[in-house]
């Protein structure tokens, strides 16, 4: 007679038993991250008590990772309703198209932001359009290019942000806000996944800009507020961004990993930052000197991958105050 368990099974069994267990526990949970999780849109709220004492607070709205395509009208409208947050400065981080049929969605998406200052940094996404791949290997380490691209037109991208939102190109650059008598330097580089940081140009911009503000002569009013801004947030970008005096550190592309392992976290950042900086807001010190960080987790993914699990869909919401 075969061997039998105290349940009346074979060890055969037992063990055919345990894997269809495993299998269906699997498929659930990969329906739940498609058809569920990552449509549900989540606002994270933050507060830095950065400003000078006396300084009104500053309502910014952190967005990054949009990944849109034409037929996510769920997605559009929830970020359209970010309107009634108010912010006083939207900061966003790339990698806003998904697919190149997307610009017209993105652009009704952000309309309702029209007039509200803004600063942007350019993701790859940005310029080039999602390619089939295989899902897996998002988990293997950084992402790579591994086939030609899709042309985005960036030229049209750009021009809405710029010309109709009226918000600040960040790329490689440095510019400068004044707002609700808070001032701010704003500094920022191209996507660093792809190597298109100048990290170089950074310290003379900032010297220009500080030439030239027009506040440089006003000695009576508050201190600025530095903002380093990165689609990529790797540690040569935030180690010098740290460096260039920055308070506080905006970046996206990790997707909060896009999938976590509930008591374990991000399996991957997609890049060489720890994981357990994969989103949130943390600090990030280097040569004695600490810059808040603040990572958002996104509000898309890759159409080629479109899953999440226990990493839901975020907006960032950080309140700064005095």
């Amino acid at each position: 007679m075969s061997p039998r368990t105290t349940s009346g099974l074979s060890p055969l069994g037992t063990t055919a038993v345990t894997a269809a267990a495993g299998a269906a526990v699997g498929l659930g949970a990969l329906a739940w991250g498609v058809l569920v999780e990552r449509n549900r849109f989540t606002v994270r709220h933050e507060v830095l008590p950065i400003l000078e004492p006396g300084s009104r607070t500053l309502t910014i709205l952190h967005l990054s990772d949009l990944h849109l395509a034409p037929w996510q009208s769920e997605k559009q409208e929830w970020v359209r309703g970010l309107a009634v947050l108010e912010p006083d400065l939207i900061v966003n981080t790339g990698d806003n198209i998904g697919h190149a049929d997307a610009h017209t969605a993105l652009e009704y998406t952000l309309e309702p932001f029209r007039g509200v200052p803004g600063v942007f940094v350019n993701g790859s996404n940005d310029y080039y359009g999602p390619s089939p791949k295989n899902p897996f290997t998002y988990f293997g380490g950084p992402s790579k290019a591994h086939r030609a691209p899709v042309d985005l037109d960036i030229d049209r991208m750009q021009s809405f942000f710029t010309d109709q939102l009226g918000w600040l190109d960040l790329d490689n650059t440095a510019r400068a806000l004044e707002l609700r008598g808070s001032r701010l330097e704003l500094f920022g580089v191209n996507d660093a996944h792809r190597g298109w940081d100048r990290l170089d140009r950074i310290p003379g911009a900032l010297d220009d800009l500080r030439e030239n503000v027009g506040w440089q002569d006003d000695r009576g009013g508050p201190d600025p507020i530095s903002i380093g801004v990165t689609h990529a947030p790797y540690q040569r970008v935030l180690n010098s961004f740290v460096n260039n005096g920055a308070d506080v550190i905006f970046g996206g592309h990790t997707h909060g990993g896009q999938v976590q392992v509930p008591g374990y976290g991000a399996l991957v950042t997609n890049c060489d930052l720890p994981r357990s900086k994969v989103s949130g807001l943390t600090t990030w010190s280097h040569a004695r000197k600490t810059a808040h960080l603040e990572i958002s987790a996104g509000l898309g993914t890759s159409i080629y991958a479109p899953v999440r699990f226990s990493c839901r869909p975020e907006a960032v919401i950080v309140t700064l105050t005095a």
